[in-house]
């Protein structure tokens, strides 16, 4: 394992690239195009596909008030916001416990790559189980957390201002925290939909919680297994959960109760959830499993159209990268290799080894987005693995 590794780092370093697929180079790209047996559509999705097979791995400098905390605290997960402008961090101390933090990627421009780490370290301690970005007061102005009890304090999830690590608007005023006592969360997702603003979902062991940060008023709904996945819909009134027994439903929003008729639909992988995604139409709802199996499921007909093949997960809880306007799926495996799919066909076109050492205790995190650093960024990949931060960058 670990010579194979070193191996494709070797042929990576030497830029031995191998191309996604028989007969495509960049010339050949260009020739059937000219000669017309591509349209417009077709010429973008495999060009986007050639620049990811040649995608070049540079390490990122981190700069921060506090370098020598850099050195030591590991990365455990990196998650971007909307605008792909900032990351926000969570990281493994050395004492114990986890610290959090704001990295703007506005510097994140060749060939100098250097980025900001902002921290804020009255926020420390607590180990999260989920995390996602939540927009309260304007787009992605909070993150929400949900985070594991410790002694005698309870799990909660907490709404966390990013004011409070780095102001994104001009004459900002660090917002205010808001924590709800919701112990033993498993999942989390924020509401952009207009049936639930300002609404939050925590998965929860057997039940959901949908909560409006602003009345406080709760909808609970009992399942029959762990919530570990979750998503609003953004134009259908509806809260995706992907459960530890495999199933797939969607709750009615407009259902104000628990009786019949609030599951509107039933999807069954054959192992836990623990990723799902809704794409731009609504149409289609990709899920990936603890068995490693990765599918594209119709909505309308709840059958599998396509799935994506060499994945690789145990029992780890890992999320799914779907971006359909490069039309690329990106996930990490248990075994810490970076797989990059086609997401309209399934081909594997990229398999992208740690930098570090394989071990499950640094699983790599990853960011993917055509604008890294904001509007006028660049395509590529963001990696985070122990203390080191990476982009793999279109050339």
């Amino acid at each position: 394992m670990e010579s194979k590794r070193l191996q494709l780092l070797e042929e990576e370093d030497k830029q031995k690239k191998k191309i996604a697929r028989m007969g495509f180079n960049a010339s050949s790209l260009l020739q059937k195009n000219k000669l017309g047996f591509l349209n417009a559509t077709s010429y973008c999705r495999l060009a986007h596909e050639l620049r990811v097979s040649c995608m070049q791995r540079k390490k990122v400098q981190i700069q921060s008030s506090d370098p020598s905390a850099l050195a030591s605290d590991r990365f455990n997960l990196i998650l971007a916001d909307t605008n792909s402008d900032r990351l926000f961090t969570v990281n493994d101390v050395k004492v114990g416990g986890s610290k959090y933090g704001i990295i703007s990627l506005r510097g994140l421009k060749t060939p100098s790559l250097k980025v900001h780490m902002h921290e804020n370290l009255y926020f420390t301690n607590r180990k999260v189980n989920s995390v996602c970005w939540a927009s309260l007061n304007h787009l992605d102005s909070h993150i929400l957390l949900c985070l594991m009890g410790i002694a005698e304090t309870p799990g909660c999830a907490t709404l966390l201002p990013a004011s409070l690590f780095v102001s994104s608007h001009p004459g900002e005023r660090p917002g205010m925290l808001c924590s709800f006592r919701i112990p033993g969360a498993w999942s989390c997702a924020w509401s952009l939909n207009i049936q639930a603003n300002n609404c939050f979902s925590t998965g929860l062991s057997r039940r959901v919680l949908v909560t409006n940060v602003v009345t406080g008023h709760r909808q609970s709904f009992g399942t029959s297994s762990d919530v570990l996945a979750q998503q609003f819909a953004l134009m259908a009134p509806l809260l995706f959960n992907g459960c530890r027994s495999g199933e797939i439903f969607a709750i009615d929003l407009r259902c104000r109760n628990q009786g019949k008729g609030w599951k509107a639909t039933r999807l069954f992988h054959d192992s836990a959830v623990t990723s799902v995604q809704i794409l731009q139409e609504e149409q289609n709802l990709m899920a990936s499993d603890m068995a490693g199996t990765i599918k594209l499921w119709d909505l309308r007909t709840t059958k599998c159209i396509r799935q994506y093949e060499g994945h690789v997960n145990e029992y780890a809880y890992l999320p799914l990268h779907v971006h359909e306007e490069e039309g690329i799926v990106v996930a990490v495996g248990q075994d810490c290799y970076t797989r990059i799919w086609s997401f309209h066909d399934a081909c594997l076109l990229r398999t992208i080894p740690s930098p570090h050492p394989t071990s499950k205790s640094d699983i790599p995190s990853v960011a993917f987005s055509s604008r890294l650093g904001g509007f006028r960024g660049a395509p590529g990949l963001l990696m985070a693995v122990q203390q080191d931060l990476y982009c793999f960058s279109y050339n």
